[in-house]
């Protein structure tokens, strides 16, 4: 099963290509975090939105800038801070000398849109960013704008337990394709940024990145339309719902996945895939997904999470009880 026509090898070749030329350029920025830019490279042909979530000064924000400018996209960024409104993302209308109102877009019209520390904002900010998130519009005095085709908010949040931070509501972490979470690097990439800044890099200024364009917004509409036509077994659908069903009657969880946890892992899965080389999906893809896509849709119970217990060791257990086709 896939969507319209398969993929031609020639196809896969040239989308998979490009996608790894797009990964490379993100590694030579970005040093020691490898899986972080899997997975947001996953998410972005997914075209879903992702959630980073970090200590400060782990390149969450030099990520996204180094993306846009691999793509040629336009980079917004809004602070997140607890008087936030809603017009001061969205945007508003003017009145006019002439007496007619003029529309001001706000900072989501952008095409990569980074909201940062987003587990500070109020809840009707929170709310506006999430009709941005899923309806891909945002309506300001019942009037509805249409936002970029190329529109992926990527938002940064530190760890809950950091002071005046809050935890986001199910409704919206759901909307986010995956949580990435960022740890620090390695010495040995470390001792490499540290070279970089002696040669001359400075992560305030894009134009020291040395970033090299790989596609426009049409290369990505391409690759992302190639990614609905990876191929997916019918006992892979089976297995992809089998593995989110779990979740919400495992003892260790008191909230499970939802059916939009299937949808996510379906698409991430043929993203996967493609940048793999195939135009088909194995059970691997799907089961080294599962963690990034779920982790921020379940609840553990809160005895177990007092013994330390994670969501990703729970959903381990879970991969483990669940039989692979």
């Amino acid at each position: 099963m896939g969507g319209t026509a398969p993929l031609t090898g020639e196809e896969v070749r040239t989308q998979t290509e490009r996608a790894r030329r797009l990964l490379g350029e993100l590694g030579r920025v970005i040093l020691g975090q490898p899986a972080v830019l899997r997975e947001v490279l996953l998410a972005l042909m997914a075209r879903g939105h992702v959630l980073l979530e970090g200590a400060p000064g782990t390149a969450k924000t030099l990520l996204v800038r180094t993306l846009s400018q691999a793509l040629g996209l336009e980079f917004r960024r809004i602070q997140f801070t607890p008087d936030l409104m809603p017009s001061d993302i969205t945007g508003v209308n003017l009145l006019l000398g002439s007496g007619d109102f003029s529309f001001r877009p706000g900072p989501l019209f952008g095409d990569l849109v980074l909201g940062d520390e987003i587990n500070r904002a109020p809840a009707k900010t929170q709310a506006a960013l999430l009709e941005a998130m899923q309806e891909r519009h945002v309506t300001v005095d019942g009037t509805s704008h249409p936002l970029s085709q190329s529109f992926t908010v990527f938002a940064t949040q530190n760890p809950i337990e950091f002071e005046g931070t809050y935890p986001l509501p199910e409704a919206e972490l759901d909307r986010f394709l995956i949580k990435s979470l960022v740890g620090y690097p390695d010495d040995q990439a470390e001792q490499g940024l540290l070279q970089r800044v002696l040669g001359g890099f400075e992560a305030s200024e894009p134009a020291s990145f040395g970033v090299t364009p790989v596609m426009d917004a049409r290369g990505l509409a391409e690759l992302r339309r190639a990614v609905t036509r990876v191929r997916v077994q019918e006992n892979l659908i089976g297995y992809i719902t089998g593995l989110v069903r779990a979740t919400r009657d495992a003892p260790a969880l008191t909230l499970g996945a939802s059916p939009r946890a299937s949808v996510a892992l379906l698409k991430l899965a043929q993203a996967a895939a493609l940048l793999d080389g195939r135009d088909y999906v194995i059970p691997d893809d799907v089961k080294n997904l599962i963690r990034p896509v779920l982790r921020h849709r379940i609840a553990v119970a809160p005895e177990l999470e007092l013994e330390g217990v994670t969501a990703d060791q729970a959903l381990v257990t879970i991969v483990e009880r669940v039989p692979a086709p």
